[in-house]
């Protein structure tokens, strides 16, 4: 098949979404698959990507670490008339999920939607972020998914969530499958080494994308009290992020500045080995729907402290493969932290064990399996939607461009939203 990739994050962006694509895509073509990604510009992209189209973007959107598209019509339309696709396959409703929309209509193409954002946890990157403007995003994305042919979850608990919004077209519960062989084997003692931690230090590991999204005050205060009453404790941290020196300053307050070590975003062999240095790694994000980072953990054999958000408690049972809590609690996370500290050495090598075995279970080559049977199943049976839906489309999307052109994001549905809410007659 020719599968068609249209992302508004993808490389050297490390974020779940473009890790996403970026695994589902290597899987695809070792198995003779072409793909196409379409993708913004990003600052220290690879030069000469095979099969890559790069649409203008302005970047680091409203302090983020995010681009925003600009049209590039031509571009795209000349890639896709060589490329031939089959099958296009949105992973975002807005921006450029919009341009796989209208493409996916005017070539006659089955449109696959992969819903892996709570969007409305994300809302405070958009200027007048308000409950008014999650209600929309919440909106935006359920109809988005009912243009499509198939919508892709990444959980079960996903699934749930958003047929329970409205989502009326098939869903398929498609996680993003971990690469076993990239993460069971790696050197953490090397790593401990390089960053000066010694071997019998136990130590808290995190890694993903350091923003407010990520419930990381929480995390962090969490870690901090469990280090302040063990002494030969440690603190890993991977990623970059706005957040990076709000966590920084959390320990700098205890005087554990020396105790925590901020490695930046990691790839390869040293993000393997950075799993592969710790002890046990600890997850308070409430805002994923999968949580990539806990089967790659998960797959190095490390245990995993996490709230049992979405997307979470598919992967981890209490006590099996770690501790799953349902309350936010700072002194419960801390300690969950001690209990897998004070585990006897057998005990630990058993849920080590437990851990991998999970983790296989969510392996890449039985999550493209799944993916590549929906797209089969979609070739040929093409469903063209009533006009009535497009007009409720074309007609949500004319809000949006109430303060930003519809290109330069989705940002101008909170004015357009509030305003809209705020007009004589609708109950205020």
């Amino acid at each position: 098949m020719n599968i068609v990739m249209v992302t508004n994050t993808y490389l050297p962006h490390i974020g779940g979404v473009a890790r996403s694509i970026e695994s589902f895509t290597r899987e695809y073509r070792l198995r003779g698959h072409r793909v196409l990604v379409v993708a913004p510009e990003f600052p220290g992209q690879p030069e000469n990507e095979c099969d890559v189209v790069r649409i203008p973007a302005i970047q680091n959107f409203n302090g983020s670490d995010f681009s925003v598209v600009l049209p590039a019509p031509g571009v795209l339309s000349d890639a896709l008339e060589r490329f031939e696709p089959d099958i296009i396959h949105s992973h975002h409703p807005y921006l450029l999920g919009m341009t796989a929309l209208r493409k996916a209509r005017k070539r006659d193409l089955p449109l696959v939607f992969t819903h892996h954002t709570l969007y409305e946890r994300y809302t405070h990157y958009v200027p007048g972020d308000s409950p008014t403007l999650a209600r929309f995003v919440i909106e935006l994305a359920t109809r988005y998914a009912n243009l499509t042919d198939h919508v892709f979850a990444p959980s079960e608990s996903v699934a749930t969530l958003i047929r329970k919004r409205g989502v009326k077209v098939p869903v398929t519960v498609v996680p993003t499958g971990v690469e076993m062989e990239r993460f069971e084997h790696g050197d953490g003692r090397g790593m401990r080494r390089r960053l000066g931690i010694v071997d019998d230090d136990f130590v808290v590991g995190h890694v993903g994308r350091l923003a407010a999204e990520k419930n990381l005050d929480f995390l962090a205060k969490a870690v901090r009290d469990f280090l302040l009453v063990h002494p030969r404790s440690r603190f890993l941290i991977v990623g970059r992020g706005p957040a990076a020196e709000e966590i920084a300053m959390v320990f700098a307050a205890s005087g554990l500045s020396d105790r925590i070590h901020m490695t930046g975003a990691l790839d390869g062999t040293a993000l393997r080995d950075a799993y592969h240095a710790m002890d046990v790694f600890a997850f308070s994000s409430k805002s994923e729907t999968q949580g990539m980072v806990l089967t790659e953990a998960m797959a190095a054999g490390v245990p995993v402290v996490a709230l049992d958000a979405s997307g979470v408690g598919e992967l981890v049972q209490d006590g099996e493969q770690g501790r799953l809590l349902r309350d936010e609690d700072i002194v419960g996370f801390t300690a969950a932290l001690r209990w897998i500290h004070d585990l006897p050495p057998s005990a630990r090598g058993r849920m080590n064990d437990a851990v991998r075995q999970r983790a296989r279970e969510w392996s890449m080559s039985r999550t493209a399996d799944r993916a590549l049977a929906v797209y089969e199943g979609l070739l040929g049976t093409l469903r063209t939607g009533p006009i009535e839906e497009l007009d409720e489309w074309h007609g949500m999307l004319e809000r949006i461009k109430a303060e930003w052109d519809i290109v330069k994001g989705v940002a101008g549905a909170a004015g357009a939203a509030i305003a809209t809410d705020s007009r004589p007659g609708n109950g205020r």
